[in-house]
C-alpha cells in the first residue's frame, strides 16, 4: 500500500483543525501532491445558499489567467460561414447533422461542446448522450453562442464552469500541482471573484461557508474563509 503510506505522509503536514492563509494553504496545496503525475488542484467552496430554490442557484464560468494545463479537444456545432470561424479559432471537430450522427454512433473523443444557437435543435437530439455527461451546450455559461470563435478561443484557453451542487458546494478545479503558486493564486481568486459577484440576493446569513483546496490524491486543505471574504468585501 505505497499509496497509502504516501497518502499518510501528506496528510501529516496539514493539520485538520486549522484554517490556513490562501498563501499557506496553495504552499501545502503542492507539497501534498504526488510526484507520479500531474495532479489536478482542485477547490470545494460551501456557500451558504439553497439550490433547491432557482434565485439561489450560483453557476457561472471563468476563463483561467493561467490556463488548466491541459489541452482542451472541442467539438463544434455549426454551419456555414460559422462552421469555418470555427475551425479557424481551433475547434477539433466541427459538423451540424453528421457530427451528431457521429456521435450517436459512439464517436466520444471532445471534451467539451459548443454550439451556435441555430443547431440545438441538432444538438437537442443528443440529450441523453451528453446530458448524463455533463457536455450539453448551454447559453448561461457561453458554450452556446453566435461567436463562435470567441467561444473557441475562451474553452481552448482554459475556461472553466462551474454550478453548485444540492448541499450547496461548487466544486471546480483550478489549476495543477505544477503550476507555481502565483498562477495558482490568480486562478483561484479569478474564480472566487466570480463567486462572490454571483452570490443571490435571496441569500441568508453567511455566504462562503468553507473552502477546501486539495489535489487529485491528497488531503482536503481548509481556508480562512475570513481573509478571502474580506478580499472580496
Amino acid at each position: 500500500m505505497a499509496n497509502g503510506k504516501k497518502f499518510k505522509a501528506a496528510a501529516a503536514k496539514v493539520d485538520r483543525n486549522r484554517r490556513y492563509k490562501l498563501e499557506e494553504g496553495l504552499k501545502l496545496v503542492k507539497e501534498t501532491a504526488s510526484k507520479k503525475f500531474d495532479e489536478t488542484v482542485d477547490a470545494a467552496i460551501n456557500l451558504g445558499v439553497d439550490p433547491k430554490h432557482a434565485d439561489q442557484v450560483v453557476r457561472g464560468a471563468v476563463v483561467m489567467p493561467h490556463g488548466m494545463g491541459k489541452a482542451i479537444k472541442l467539438a463544434v456545432f455549426a454551419k456555414g460561414d460559422k462552421a469555418k470561424e470555427a475551425s479557424e479559432a481551433g475547434a477539433d471537430v466541427v459538423g451540424a447533422e453528421d457530427l451528431a450522427e457521429k456521435i450517436q454512433g459512439g464517436f466520444m473523443d471532445f471534451d467539451k461542446v459548443l454550439a451556435t444557437p441555430d443547431m440545438m435543435g441538432v444538438v437537442g437530439r443528443l440529450g441523453k448522450v451528453l446530458g448524463p455527461r455533463g457536455l450539453m451546450p448551454n447559453p448561461k455559461v457561453g458554450t452556446v453562442s453566435l461567436d463562435i470563435a470567441r467561444a473557441v478561443k475562451e474553452q481552448k484557453a482554459g475556461k472553466v464552469e462551474f454550478r453548485v451542487e444540492k448541499a450547496g458546494i461548487v466544486h471546480v478545479p483550478f489549476g495543477k500541482a505544477s503550476f507555481d503558486q502565483q498562477k495558482l493564486r490568480e486562478n483561484f481568486t479569478a474564480i472566487m471573484e466570480l463567486i462572490f459577484k454571483a452570490k443571490p440576493q435571496t441569500a441568508k446569513g453567511v455566504y462562503l461557508k468553507n473552502v477546501t483546496i486539495s489535489c487529485t490524491m491528497g488531503p482536503g486543505i481548509k481556508l480562512d474563509t475570513a481573509e478571502l471574504s474580506a478580499h472580496h468585501a
